[in-house]
């Protein structure tokens, strides 16, 4: 394997892991708040098909990322408002957004375009381009600096960068502020935070308002970003596998950021190499493609060392009287 091809991998890598990322570090403001959220998915998959649907009716990229990042936010609010507000199970809650989600879009895909649920395929101005940064073609000649200037830090769209900036805002946020320092006691001990005087319900609602807007990102850097307009279920799966990333980073946002490179790295391979011969037996394409889902059920299964989630995540507060 030639080094031009290891950087062919690794750009796909990042471009893959993007959406995982986001995903991740959305799942992980709301469990660190004691919000446990698994309809991830269903958020990513909304914001997908509203960035698309408003990108190709408009034309513009950028009104289809804020659509999909307010649809998204609306449906953390529905899911704030169940499991904070009346109390209820966080994970009916959040398996009920991924149904409503994968019914919607497709209904509603269908009753405006009537293309299958489908969106039409954007183009031009309708999804985003990459960026090119300074001196990327007048470098791409010198050994080994240029072509990984060139081809792997330059030449990806606005959200991978948003994506990467996000792991260090994230950490800065969570271990380096008062906001923080609330955010992660109120997953710990929300009856210490409630006497401190601090409020509880704010802090969580903040918290989940947070991860809808990054899932509203990824949604839309699958739709407009990644591919060019939206499909059936094209999430794929990705909300459980940011989960499954959040639980082997522990929690934490340097971790996060490796996990979903794991990830998105072995879909990367799986994409590239369709067929792998090992020791002498050849490994099936299913089998490629399916590599990121076995690291899921691996990582679930734990075997990746004992993780420990916030001790109040996934039961609601009641403030004592």
């Amino acid at each position: 394997m030639d080094f031009l091809t290891i950087l062919q991998i690794l750009d796909s890598t990042v471009r893959l892991a993007t959406p995982l990322l986001l995903a991740c570090l959305a799942g992980l403001f709301s469990e660190r708040s004691g919000i446990f959220d698994i309809g991830l998915e269903g958020k990513m998959l909304a914001a997908a098909f509203l960035s698309a649907a408003v990108a190709a009716a408009t034309g513009n990229v950028w009104l289809g990322m804020f659509a999909g990042v307010g649809v998204s936010i609306m449906l953390a609010l529905l899911h704030g408002l169940a499991s904070i507000t009346f109390r209820g199970d966080q994970l009916i809650s959040g398996v009920a957004i991924n149904f409503l989600a994968a019914g919607l879009t497709v209904v509603i895909g269908q009753s405006w375009f009537g293309l299958g649920g489908r969106t039409p395929s954007l183009m031009g101005q309708g999804r985003f381009s990459n960026l090119e940064w300074p001196f990327a073609d007048a470098l791409r000649e010198v050994p080994m600096v240029g072509p990984f200037y060139a081809e792997l830090v330059s030449g990806h769209t606005f959200l991978v960068y948003i994506a990467l900036l996000a792991v260090p805002a994230s950490w800065y946020v969570l271990f380096r502020t008062r906001f923080g320092l609330r955010l992660r006691a109120v997953g710990e001990n929300p009856g210490a935070v409630d006497t401190a005087g601090i409020s509880v319900t704010r802090l969580r609602y903040t918290a989940v308002i947070i991860c809808g807007a990054l899932c509203g990102l990824a949604g839309a850097y699958l739709a407009t970003g990644l591919a060019a307009g939206f499909v059936k279920d094209m999430t794929a799966g990705r909300g459980f596998i940011a989960l499954a990333a959040l639980i082997f980073a522990k929690w934490r946002p340097w971790h996060a950021l490796g996990a979903c490179m794991l990830f998105g790295l072995l879909e990367a391979i799986g994409n590239r190499y369709q067929n792998i011969d090992l020791l002498g037996v050849t490994l099936p394409v299913q089998f490629m493609q399916a590599l990121p889902y076995i690291l899921t059920v691996v990582i679930l299964a734990g075997f990746v060392g004992k993780a420990i989630p916030p001790r109040a995540g996934g039961a609601p507060y009641v403030k004592e009287r």
